[in-house]
C-alpha cells in the first residue's frame, strides 16, 4: 500500500495541473505549445534518470518504461482535449477539459487505493486486466461523480441538480471504461470517453431547454 500511495499521489499531482494549464493561458494554442514543450523537457530528463539503478523503486514502476510511457499518454490526451473542446467547439466548453481529467485522475486513484485495501469481490472477466475489484469500481464511481459535480458547480453550468445529473450520467461511463482499459491505455481512454459523454449529456440537457 505504501507504494502504491506514493504511485496515486504523484497521479493526483499530474492530475491537478490540468486546473492550471487551462486557467494559465488565453488561447488554446498557447496551452498546446505549453505541452509540447514539456514532453520535449521530460522526456529526455527521464530517460536519463532510467539509467539510475533506484529509479524504478522510487517510481514504483510496473514495468519498465511505465513512467515515460504514462507522461506521453498523459501528453498527447491532454492535447486532444485541448485542441477539441476548447480550439475547435469553443471557449465555453473548455471547462469538459477539466471535468474530463479531474474525473479520471481522482477516480482511477480512488478505484487502485480502495481496491487493494478493502477489495474483497473480484470481477472474473477476460477482458478485465489484473485484480480489479467491485469495491475498486464503485470506488471509483463515487469518487468521479463527486470530482464532475463539484467541477460543474464550480464553472456555473447551470443549477446544482444539473450538475449533480451530469455528474450521476457520465461517472458510470468512467467506471466501465476504466474497468475494462488494458495495460495502462485507462490515462487515455476515460478522459476521452467522460469528455464525449458530457459533452453529449450537456447538449441534450441544452436541446431539451432544462
Amino acid at each position: 500500500m505504501k507504494s502504491e500511495l506514493f504511485r496515486k499521489f504523484l497521479h493526483i499531482i499530474c492530475t491537478c495541473f490540468i486546473i492550471v494549464l487551462v486557467n494559465m493561458f488565453d488561447t488554446w494554442y498557447d496551452a498546446v505549445f505549453a505541452m509540447i514543450v514539456f514532453i520535449i523537457i521530460i522526456y529526455p530528463l527521464l530517460t536519463l534518470a532510467e539509467r539510475h539503478p533506484k529509479y524504478g523503486d522510487f517510481f514504483s514502476e510496473r514495468r519498465k518504461g511505465e513512467v515515460k510511457m504514462s507522461t506521453i499518454l498523459l501528453t498527447v490526451m491532454v492535447i486532444v482535449l485541448i485542441i477539441v473542446f476548447w480550439g475547435w467547439l469553443g471557449t465555453d466548453l473548455k471547462y469538459i477539459i477539466n471535468v474530463a481529467v479531474l474525473a479520471w485522475g481522482f477516480g482511477d486513484a480512488a478505484a487502485a487505493l480502495v481496491g487493494k485495501a478493502f477489495g474483497r469481490h473480484f470481477i472474473e472477466h477476460k477482458h478485465v486486466e489484473g485484480k480489479k475489484t467491485v469495491e475498486g469500481t464503485l470506488a471509483m464511481y463515487t469518487v468521479s461523480s463527486l470530482a464532475i459535480f463539484v467541477t460543474t458547480m464550480l464553472y456555473n453550468i447551470g443549477p446544482w441538480y444539473l450538475c449533480l445529473a451530469i455528474a450521476i450520467l457520465v461517472a458510470p461511463i468512467c467506471a466501465i471504461v476504466e474497468l475494462f482499459s488494458l495495460r495502462g491505455s485507462d490515462t487515455i481512454t476515460v478522459p476521452l470517453s467522460a469528455a464525449i459523454s458530457t459533452f453529449i449529456v450537456v447538449s441534450f440537457i441544452s436541446y431539451m431547454g432544462v
